[in-house]
């Protein structure tokens, strides 16, 4: 009888830990949202030395350049005036090293003669629509990591945790965070090797945020994050195929499902498991599968620490980066995007960081994320290898998507510090359109891989 009660009142113990750790905030941290925090959670002040300004909205209407004039159309430059306030460069590296992360200060030694980071003035410039602002106060109260962290309960179309108490809670904001509703771009993306070369493999690509749908109910969701599509248009031996991607939100209860059309073949199969660190084709082994969007899907392989908040130059409103009026052979040069292009301003990130289970099997033995206090977005992620050594960079260039409004990256890029090469996903310069968020949202049936073979074309 002793033994019995012991052991029941260790898993009353254990529950009442459990469920304080995984408790939604209170009301009375919920109200700070809109006040002395932004709607998604942000400090509203400034810093004390006045090198980071107060969030006073973002880009908003009436801050759109007068130049944008329609969905798709590339996005003008709202700071087109602006020229660096200093520059970085290996040889004043370390004065600035407290507001690097250690990828960047890599890239200078991997890189010294032409890796730079042009620093400019920074504008909080991050935006989004007030129903994204009122869910988020909304789910605050109520929103909770599911058993295990693999997921998100009681938050549909919001930021669950904009006031995080651990690592995993600020990992699901960067995950779910706000994309539009249904976007269509047309984008490219390229492995560029350690003398330059590339070759361009371009698709159209679609995604249906059902998470973020109007109206979206938590029942309706049914474990569903987000779809999405892309039909491949060159090079020709890749021409008119598929794919299809359901991801789901609890990958640990039901992992992603994923269809391609093979156009020779003229047929839809399954594909096989796209998951953790199984390598992307089209990205020359450069990127894993949970690299895509900087981090995405199961959570569970690694331990997450809520590091806190630093300042840190990030890739910020790159917008010269992706003007129509840049070529890639302009932007693609050895061992990093030109730097001349690139923006970096300051801002308040919340560091993350990822270490590998014990027992469990990743490429990476820890990954360090960089997010963006104001979007949640992560802007650099720091991959390490198995023997803890730094191995490989991630930088999200970041702009203010401004018609929708949210941000997001304008191009990922993933560097291999030790191949000396790397992969850029996003590339639209030379596109005749951009990202369009104003297109219906179709039907569900869109979405199924029935629909892949009659959309594919060779």
């Amino acid at each position: 009888m002793l033994k019995k009660r012991l052991l029941v009142s260790a898993v009353a113990a254990l529950s009442m830990v459990a469920g304080s750790a995984m408790a939604a905030i209170s009301a009375e941290e919920a109200a700070k949202l809109g006040n002395q925090l932004t709607p998604l959670g942000a400090e509203k002040a400034g810093n004390a030395a006045g090198t980071i300004p107060a969030w006073t909205g973002g880009i908003t209407k009436d801050k759109i350049p007068a130049a944008f004039k329609h969905p798709g159309q590339h996005y003008p430059n709202p700071y087109a005036d602006e020229k660096p306030e200093f520059v970085i460069t290996a040889e004043n590296a370390q004065q600035y090293a407290e507001q690097l992360t250690p990828g960047q200060l890599a890239m200078f030694k991997a890189y010294p003669q032409t890796f730079k980071m042009p620093i400019y003035k920074t504008h909080r410039s991050h935006s989004s629509p007030q129903r994204v602002y009122d869910a988020t106060k909304e789910a605050a109260t109520k929103a909770q990591l599911v058993a295990g962290g693999n997921g998100v309960t009681g938050a549909v179309g919001a930021i669950p945790f904009p006031i995080p108490k651990d690592g995993l809670e600020a990992l699901w904001n960067h995950m779910v965070r706000y994309r539009g509703e249904y976007i269509v771009r047309s984008a490219s993306e390229v492995a560029v090797q350690r003398g330059g070369a590339y070759t361009l493999v371009s698709s159209q690509q679609e995604a249906g945020f059902k998470y973020y749908y109007p109206g979206m109910t938590e029942e309706e969701l049914e474990n569903i994050l987000f779809y999405y599509l892309s039909f491949t248009k060159a090079p020709a031996r890749l021409a008119g195929g598929a794919v299809l991607v359901h991801e789901t939100l609890d990958q640990v209860k039901e992992p992603r499902q994923a269809w391609a059309y093979n156009a020779g073949q003229r047929r839809v199969r399954r594909a096989p498991s796209i998951s953790y660190d199984t390598p992307i084709t089209d990205a020359d082994g450069l990127r894993t599968a949970d690299d895509t969007d900087m981090y995405n899907g199961a959570p569970d392989r690694y331990n997450w620490k809520l590091v806190g908040k630093k300042e840190i130059y990030i890739p910020y409103n790159n917008y010269k980066l992706i003007s129509p009026e840049v070529k890639y052979s302009d932007l693609l040069t050895p061992g990093h995007l030109n730097s001349d292009l690139t923006r970096y301003e300051l801002h308040r990130v919340w560091v993350v960081e990822g270490t590998l289970k014990e027992g469990a099997r990743h490429i990476y033995s820890k990954r360090t994320l960089f997010l963006d206090e104001d979007s949640w977005g992560a802007a650099v992620v720091d991959q390490y290898d198995g023997r803890g050594e730094l191995w490989r960079v991630s930088m999200a260039f970041l702009i203010n998507y401004y018609d929708l409004p949210t941000t997001w990256t304008g191009l990922d890029v993933f560097h291999d510090l030790q191949a000396r090469r790397y992969h850029a996903q996003g590339l639209a310069n030379e596109e005749s359109a951009f990202v369009d968020f104003s297109q219906p949202i179709p039907k569900q049936r869109y979405f199924k891989s029935s629909s892949l073979r009659r959309r594919g074309t060779r």
